[in-house]
């Protein structure tokens, strides 16, 4: 049911947005089908499904639903297992017509022009995916045919790529283009995402549906703004922390040295893996002008203290605020994932992010020399 992905969006509480009932009728016709006795409208909530109403199929395949919902909003109708997305407002009279044998490739939706656009998206959009991940498993079986698995793919990706921004253009004014974001890379093509998130809003103000995808976009450009705070070439930003014996200790402080970030911690297991190779490329370059300086996500002072004496960090820059995913430079710094490094030259400018195992020394061989 890959179809049903754009209810995916629906992470939202209802009951949070209480208003007065939105009043909307469904009818139409599925014919040709054998199996299948009913419709309902539902909505995704977590792993499962709200039905907001149902309706017997009569036996010509007519059937109709007079609705009150909790809210405008986006909703499947489901024919037995197959799904057709809903672009539901006030007062809507929806009219639904198709072939119960071929919903997934064409059904006529009256009265809702959205829908329409919004269903024939995500049918392309499932053929694309439908490529895509057999070319993936392929290159997966295959790595040795890696170029010409991926000189064959790209006609394939260029033309979606060109039938989304299409799709975007001409629905810029409708609420289907929601669909779109989940072929979005919302790193890659931010601009495009943020263009289709502000359109929603102003096309489809009173969505529950809309307001979340909001909600994750401003948590999204935050996260975005910085990751470009360490882009190559940008001073990072200066903090505060506390070392174990509780003075406080801030980045500024190595100002002329080469400083190594290191975002660890004592329960990390790929961390401490990784802190031989640390301690090897500090004894190699210390009297260099090479430094790390430990940002540590432990909670328990004792086990923080413990690793560091057991994987011989021997330099002094050790800093935490014993917070554990709460520490306030990795928040800052947005950590989603440990061990994460930070190299810096000597003006504090990043060199590079994630810099581990024969990658630090190959840093670190550029700029000394050796």
């Amino acid at each position: 049911m890959r179809h049903l992905i754009i209810i995916g969006l629906s992470f939202l509480a209802v009951s949070a947005w209480a208003q007065n009932k939105v009043k909307a009728t469904i009818s139409g016709n599925i014919f040709n089908l054998s199996t299948v006795d009913s419709v309902k409208l539902v909505q995704q909530k977590n792993l499962g499904f709200t039905t907001f109403g149902a309706a017997r199929l009569q036996k010509n395949g007519d059937f109709k639903m007079q609705l009150e919902l909790p809210n405008e909003d986006y909703y499947v109708l489901l024919v037995g297992e197959k799904p057709i997305s809903l672009v539901i407002r006030e007062n809507s009279s929806i009219q639904i017509y198709g072939d119960g044998k071929q919903l997934d490739q064409h059904v006529n939706i009256v009265n809702s022009d959205e829908s329409n656009e919004l269903n024939q998206f995500l049918r392309e959009m499932n053929i694309y995916l439908a490529k895509r991940d057999s070319a993936t498993a392929y290159l997966q079986q295959n790595p040795q045919l890696a170029q010409s698995i991926n000189q064959s793919f790209n006609p394939v990706y260029n033309n979606f790529q060109g039938y989304k921004s299409n799709f975007l253009r001409e629905n810029a004014n409708n609420a289907s283009q929601i669909a779109a974001i989940q072929v979005t890379d919302v790193e890659r093509e931010f601009a495009q995402y943020e263009n289709i998130v502000l359109n929603l809003e102003r096309v489809f103000p009173k969505s529950p549906t809309v307001a979340a995808v909001k909600k994750e976009y401003e948590t999204q450009k935050i996260a975005n703004q910085k990751r470009e705070m360490l882009a190559p070439g940008n001073i990072a930003p200066d903090f505060t922390q506390q070392k174990p014996d509780g003075t406080p200790m801030k980045l500024s402080d190595l100002r002329g040295k080469v400083v190594l970030l290191d975002f660890w911690a004592s329960w990390c297991g790929p961390c401490r893996k990784e802190n031989p190779n640390v301690v090897a490329n500090y004894n190699k370059y210390k009297d260099k002008g090479f430094t790390v300086m430990s940002v540590s996500l432990d909670r328990d002072k004792s086990s923080w203290l413990a690793a560091i004496e057991k994987d011989g960090l021997i330099w002094p820059n050790h800093v935490s605020d014993l917070k554990q995913w709460s520490n306030e430079v990795a928040k800052q710094y947005n950590v989603s994932g440990i061990p994460f490094t930070v190299l810096l030259d000597q003006e504090g400018k990043v060199i590079a992010t994630n810099v581990r195992g024969g990658d630090l020394e190959m840093y670190l061989q550029r700029i000394f020399g050796f």
